[in-house]
């Protein structure tokens, strides 16, 4: 499935484009991807603007996160993480500041959300800085203290917590 934006065609898995086209590839991380992944989250987190990943970490939660690569580059990255049956947040997305406003972003949060789809889960939230660019994708802000106590098991190794300043938005997929 690929769909066009201006002239960069959205591959998934692995299409092939005959055009002349920039080729954009949204697929799920793999260990090499990890030294990119952690420049990039590390970068915005060094910035105070999402909470840092050790290596480690990026390690144990692979599977969890999906990449956007154009010319084997890393550009942007984010994750589908799962809290319960009904639930599940987008995690660490960020995108390489060369490429913000390109729709690489969108790309991964309608990536996420149909993956979430197909698992069959209601709701799909995110802690966010940047509540408006989640609303555009179709989410709507809430309290924080709405969502379930288990959200904030990362939280509480935050330095900034319990002040940090984030929003919460959730979009009701069902």
């Amino acid at each position: 499935m690929h769909r066009c934006l201006s002239n960069i065609i959205f591959l998934r898995k692995n299409e092939m484009s005959s055009k002349g086209d920039v080729i954009l590839l949204i697929r799920k991380a793999k260990i090499s991807d990890v030294e990119a992944i952690h420049r990039l989250i590390n970068y915005y987190a060094a910035a105070g603007e999402m909470l840092a990943r050790a290596r480690a970490t990026l390690y144990e939660g692979i599977r969890e996160f999906s990449v956007v690569e154009i010319d084997r580059q890393i550009v942007a990255v984010g994750s589908l993480h799962i809290l319960w049956c009904d639930l599940a947040e987008i995690r660490a997305l960020a995108v390489d500041p060369a490429y913000i406003r390109r729709g690489f972003g969108t790309a991964l949060v309608k990536t996420f959300l149909a993956e979430a789809r197909e698992l069959e889960l209601p709701r799909v939230f995110a802690l966010t800085y940047k509540p408006d660019f989640f609303k555009k994708c179709g989410f709507r802000e809430i309290e924080k203290e709405d969502l379930p106590q288990k959200v904030w098991q990362e939280c509480v190794n935050c330095p900034k917590f319990p002040d940090c300043g984030e929003s919460a938005v959730i979009i009701d997929l069902a």
